[in-house]
């Protein structure tokens, strides 16, 4: 017996499974490059603009006379956090501006062949500036017809005016003009124009915006773009790089210019005290007669002298705490830059101005773009007002602190004043008056020196970035990507097809391949019938050498080895339903054995659709099986017929259909039939009802020396192999194997391979026939 051991994956077989459908995919493939190319041709291409940028890290002002301008004012340093100033530069609120500085919320289109394409910059020969635009504005598509230098054309809808150009138009969608550029007047006659939402237009472009650094220890910034106008991108880019600079310059210049205005005030306000103390001294030293220090109390003096000093500096710091708690204290200062701490070295105090400044910038930043009552402000000024407060409460501590040391000083102080019992008074009154001067003068300078270095940095304010690179715009168009598009294409083309022949594979609930038969049952396969593409019912003869008539003489052979030392007379012929070719199969086998030396009957035993004589051109008349099981009249020669195909086969048909032939099937004549038929013939091969339908096959069953179940490709279902596995396994027929019939060579059968079927030439056939007769003679 033949058995077909389990095989791996043939991936021949499966490529030759997919070539059979060659022309799916060479349709799917013209389709989808198809496609392709008039998505290409109807998709406006965009270009890719570049531009690079060094953010500077400035962590002191510039330099004057070898001396930091702003030393002691910690507002003028910078120290820029690259991530901050990438979102900067990718804020809403900076697209916002570019777009209105380039009076992008207008689109010009013009009609091309095959689509509307957009023209910027010198080919437009019109411009458009926007007053006012209502919602609906955004969705209209205006069109322009250029008359002469003066006059145009406006089509809204069906609605066609004429107006001059720079006369105002006001519509229901909004308020605008349209002015002619001269030297571009006649370049294009027809115009369509597209108004532009702002806030969705800075969408746009910040999602097609890249920023990020060349590289981590670098503080370059590389800027990408794309856009279908390159002139315009090259614009979009370079404005954006200049607002962020001006932006930058003027919150510089604005910390700048609060703190010159604060100390203009101090500045007048000690003006007039400082006045008024230098009077004193005048007026004290004419009434008093006063004109130098008497050398008796020089060793006192000197001490005192220090504490003095110190006692100074202390007022001055107790003075600026004064000053900065005075103008926080006023409502009008409620939304200003608290200026510079001046002298005051406390780091709390330090980062809560620094917070408050930021928080004042940022305030002022977002009140461009929003309204004051808006949440974004109210939370801003809670902030505002919790820092204020925390600010004052700081200073107020820090007063405390030196109020306790000026009283430790001034304590000191007096130790040595009462050791100048002979000083006069008039000389301690004179010395208070002066420290008093000293004081002011003191603050008066330091306020003089702070602000012309103030007003220098505001002179000097530089940008915070260099432009390394403008923007430039690519030769070639990034998106789309032709090469990308048409590979996609011919991979669409090849997978479409390939997954609905998987899918109707996979859907596919009959017997394709061997492995369904093998996997559906353990019954031994003895053999398969290839597809027959004539119309013939015998393929079989002498001089055939067709696969198909080889198959069936490698099965006979195969039969002959499986029943080696059995008794293998009678064999019955059956399958899971009609349409399987048992007849086509019984026919041919028996020529097949014939053809080896042996006599051969085929019996007609399917009583409903007999088949078996009219394959071979033979009438169904009275005579029959059915006839010699229900009349005694007739004999067994009676029914034997003569195939007339070839010699030595006969046939006995099925007779008149009966009405009752499952119990004919049970007669005790049918066993005495097949008896006297085994003692003529030497096979008995018995054609009988499908055994998935009929149980007539299953009377036969005992009969039967061996039992061939016929499974036909791509039309016997994979649940009927159920069917002969019971069988099997309950032996319910005698020796049963299984016959694949209609095997496709693509869909894994093993016939045909490494084998030339084609026909022999004949002086090789008449030489063989010489030498062994005319075929193989196999016992029994």
């Amino acid at each position: 017996m033949l058995l077909l051991e389990p095989e791996q994956v043939n991936l021949k077989g499966v490529l030759r499974k997919y070539v059979r459908y060659w022309y799916l995919f060479v349709a799917a493939i013209a389709i989808f490059v198809g496609l392709a190319y008039l998505y290409l041709r109807y998709t406006t291409p965009e270009y890719l603009i570049t531009s690079s940028l060094l953010i500077k890290d400035e962590t002191r002002g510039p330099e004057l006379t070898g001396n930091t301008i702003d030393n002691d004012f910690d507002v003028f340093k910078t120290s820029k956090n690259m991530n901050n100033e990438i979102e900067v530069l990718r804020s809403k609120s900076l697209m916002q501006r570019v777009l209105r500085e380039l009076s992008l919320t207008t689109s010009y289109l013009v009609e091309g062949e095959v689509k509307y394409s957009e023209i910027y910059g010198e080919k437009v020969p019109i411009n458009v500036v926007v007053k006012s635009l209502e919602k609906e504005a955004y969705s209209k598509n205006l069109t322009v017809y250029i008359k002469d230098k003066n006059n145009f054309e406006l089509q809204d809808g069906e609605d066609v005016r004429t107006y001059q150009f720079g006369k105002e138009i006001k519509a229901p969608y909004g308020t605008f003009t349209v002015t002619a550029i001269p030297e571009a007047i006649g370049r294009y006659d027809k115009i369509v124009l597209k108004f532009n939402e702002l806030d969705n237009l800075a969408d746009s472009y910040i999602s097609r915006l890249t920023i990020g650094p060349v590289n981590k220890d670098a503080s370059v910034l590389s800027i990408t773009l794309t856009d279908a106008v390159p002139e315009r991108g090259k614009d979009v880019v370079n404005k954006l790089i200049e607002v962020y600079n001006k932006e930058a310059m003027e919150d510089k210049n604005s910390v700048a210019s609060s703190t010159i205005k604060f100390v203009n005030e101090r500045l007048q306000y000690l003006t007039k005290e400082l006045t008024d103390v230098e009077k004193s001294v005048e007026r004290y030293k004419q009434k008093n007669d006063v004109t130098d220090v008497s050398s008796e109390a020089q060793i006192y003096l000197q001490k005192e002298s220090e504490y003095n000093k110190q006692l100074a500096e202390w007022g001055i710091q107790l003075d600026v705490l004064n000053s900065i708690e005075s103008y926080l204290s006023k409502d009008q200062n409620q939304f200003e830059l608290v200026p510079s701490t001046l002298s005051i070295n406390d780091p709390t105090l330090l980062g809560l101005i620094s917070q408050f400044n930021e928080l004042q910038q940022e305030r002022k930043r977002t009140l461009r773009t929003v309204q004051p009552n808006n949440p974004i402000i109210i939370n801003l000024n809670d902030q505002l007002v919790n820092l204020r407060g925390n600010i004052l409460e700081n200073l107020r501590n820090i007063k405390r602190s030196l109020e306790i040391t000026r009283q430790n000083l001034q304590a000191s102080s007096s130790q040595y004043q009462s050791r100048k019992q002979q000083v006069p008074v008039m000389e301690r009154e004179l010395l208070e008056i002066n420290r008093q001067q000293s004081i002011k003068e003191g603050l008066y300078l330091y306020l003089l020196q702070k602000r012309e270095e103030s007003a220098m940095s505001l002179v000097a304010t530089v940008a915070n970035s260099r432009v390394i690179d403008s923007a430039v715009a690519g030769d070639e168009p990034v998106k789309p990507r032709k090469g990308l598009i048409y590979i996609l294409a011919v991979l669409f083309g090849l997978g479409l097809p390939f997954g609905l022949i998987f899918v109707k594979d996979a859907l596919n609930d009959r017997v394709s391949t061997l492995k369904d038969v093998e996997s559906g049952t353990t019954t031994p396969i003895l053999g398969e019938i290839s597809h027959k593409k004539s119309g013939n019912a015998l393929v079989v003869t002498p001089d055939s050498r067709t696969p198909v008539a080889e198959q069936f003489r490698l099965i006979r052979a195969n039969l002959q080895f499986a029943m080696l030392g059995k008794e293998n007379k009678v064999l019955m012929v059956s399958s899971s339903m009609g349409g399987e070719g048992k007849t086509f199969f019984s026919i041919n086998l028996g020529a097949s054995l014939v053809l080896a030396g042996k006599r051969v009957v085929i019996l007609d035993f399917d009583f409903r659709k007999p088949a078996l004589l009219r394959n071979l051109d033979l009438p169904n008349d009275e005579g029959g099986i059915t006839s010699y099981l229900s009349s005694n009249a007739l004999s067994i020669h009676d029914v034997i017929l003569p195939s007339r195909v070839m010699p030595e086969l006969f046939v006995i048909g099925s007779g008149p259909v009966p009405e009752n032939p499952s119990e004919l099937m049970l007669l005790p004549k049918v066993g005495r039939l097949i008896n006297e038929l085994k003692e003529i013939f030497d096979y008995v091969i018995i054609d009988t009802s499908p055994v998935g339908q009929v149980a007539d096959a299953l009377a036969l069953a005992p009969h039967a020396d061996a039992s061939i179940y016929i499974v036909r490709n791509n039309y016997t279902y994979k649940t009927q192999l159920s069917i002969i596995d019971d069988i099997y396994k309950k032996q319910k027929f005698n020796q049963p194997m299984i016959v694949v019939n209609d095997a496709q060579k693509e869909a894994g059968y093993a016939y045909g391979y490494g084998y030339n079927l084609k026909e022999p030439k004949k002086e090789w056939f008449t030489s063989n026939k010489q030498a062994k007769g005319t075929d193989v003679q196999y016992p029994g």
